[in-house]
């Protein structure tokens, strides 16, 4: 996957790549800095381009990687001052893929997800602060099952490209880890040898390209 591919098709539409989410209020831009300004408004993620996904040790001894499919998405970023930037992620977790049906099966049913019951996860960030280069720390509220918990992003700034489609893009990698358990997916098996079957310890990541929705004054 390339966050900033070039071979975008072009029935794209970028007012529905990031699913049924709304942008959020515009910011004002007085005294903004130059280098930054372009960055400054309002996004959307492209899902065909992004990767919401998570890694998690199974067994001990080996790494199941997964990711979803399905999510709106509401990005606001101001490139003078990154406290008012905000983002908001809602994923429906049924979507979920591992590349094992079965494995999927499990994941949205009563032991981890039960999407029937909770269909959706939601990241509402609280805070941003640029620590400094192309890296920034965003704060938020993780919301699974229910069950709401503080949450800190690291968020690599990538790059910025108008393609050739004319959608200006910006690119993202976001990391965190959190333990599961906090948001009551407790599921688990002993190893006869020691040690779970489920690492309780999940790294969630953000391969975002987002598409500016709305244009600079």
């Amino acid at each position: 996957m390339g966050i900033f591919s070039r071979r975008q098709t072009a029935t794209l539409d970028p007012a529905r790549a990031g699913g049924r989410g709304t942008p959020f209020p515009a910011a004002g831009d007085a005294g903004l800095d130059p280098a930054l300004r372009a960055l400054t408004g309002q996004w959307t993620i492209d899902r065909p381009h992004s990767r919401i996904g998570f890694s998690v040790r199974h067994a001990m001894v080996t790494t199941v990687r997964g990711a979803f499919g399905d999510y709106d998405s509401a990005l606001y970023f101001d490139g003078a001052r990154p406290e008012a930037s905000r983002a908001e992620i809602t994923i429906r977790v049924a979507s979920v893929d591992t590349g094992v049906e079965q494995r999927d099966a499990h994941l949205v049913g009563r032991d981890f997800f039960d999407a029937s019951r909770y269909p959706e996860m939601v990241f509402r960030s609280t805070s941003a602060v640029h620590e400094g280069g192309e890296t920034f720390r965003m704060a938020g509220d993780l919301t699974i099952r229910d069950v709401t918990r503080p949450v800190e992003l690291q968020l690599d700034y990538l790059g910025s490209v108008v393609d050739p489609f004319g959608y200006e893009r910006a690119g993202f990698d976001g990391t965190t880890t959190i333990d599961r358990t906090a948001w009551g997916l407790v599921y688990n098996q002993r190893l006869e040898a020691g040690g779970t079957m489920v690492s309780e310890k999940v790294r969630l990541q953000f391969d975002i390209s987002a598409i500016r929705t709305t244009p600079l004054a």
